[in-house]
């Protein structure tokens, strides 16, 4: 399986049989370099209703006639965008034909705010926030959507055997290094990527610092570059 790093917290994945992108924020995202025009995909996946998850998700679903996973609230409100939708609830898992999702619990929100020029409307939620299991091509990978620190990721490091973890280091609005240091240690994957960070003032962190501390561990980490490809 190739997994190819396209910022903040937006991964594509090529297994054997399709292609999935994960959180797909492009468009107004200062540190992408692909377009949604440039994504050919079968399937999109959606951690939650904030704005640089959701992102391109309608855009690029109707351009390749793609399903788009998510959580139930979040899947409707896409649907209604005229796009095929598969909704998922917390704790939930499915076989899909490229394999198996199952959401996890992330501590976190999701809303959007209104459009601009609706301005009786307050703030639009849209659900729980959540993480995604996903197992394809006899590999387990974890990316773990926007959340704290929580002891939940004990059990997924339990119960399953990871070989991949995409964890937020961003701070502010989620774990910052430290805390990500700690669920890597819960989870034991065979390889830690760090996510949501430097894209906004807000979440500036140094992920090589990150991928020190998690060594000093004795764990394995990598900082991709954009648009860079792993082969896990």
């Amino acid at each position: 399986m190739n997994l190819t790093y396209l910022s903040h917290s937006c991964f594509l994945f090529e297994t054997s049989s399709h292609t999935l992108i994960i959180d797909p924020f492009l468009t107004d995202n200062p540190l992408a370099q692909a377009k949604p025009a440039d994504i050919r995909c079968d399937f999109v996946l959606v951690t939650h209703g904030h704005f640089d998850h959701v992102g391109d998700a309608v855009e690029i679903a109707r351009r390749n006639d793609a399903t788009v996973i998510s959580s139930y609230e979040v899947a409707d409100w896409l649907a209604r965008e005229g796009v095929k939708t598969h909704p998922m609830g917390l704790g939930g898992g499915f076989a899909f034909p490229f394999g198996r999702v199952k959401l996890t619990i992330a501590f976190h929100s999701a809303g959007y705010p209104p459009a601009k020029e609706d301005k009786q409307s307050g703030f639009i939620y849209v659900g729980a926030a959540a993480g995604m299991l996903i197992q394809a091509d006899g590999k387990t990978l974890y990316h773990a959507g926007d959340t704290a620190l929580t002891l939940e990721m004990q059990l997924l490091g339990k119960r399953n055997k990871i070989d991949l973890a995409m964890l937020p280091i961003g701070d502010n609005f989620t774990m910052g290094p430290d805390d990500a240091v700690t669920a890597a240690e819960f989870l034991k994957p065979a390889l830690t990527l760090p996510m949501h960070y430097n894209t906004f003032g807000y979440i500036k962190q140094d992920p090589a610092a990150f991928v020190s501390a998690l060594a000093t561990k004795g764990l394995k980490g990598r900082a991709p570059a954009i648009g860079e490809t792993i082969t896990i």
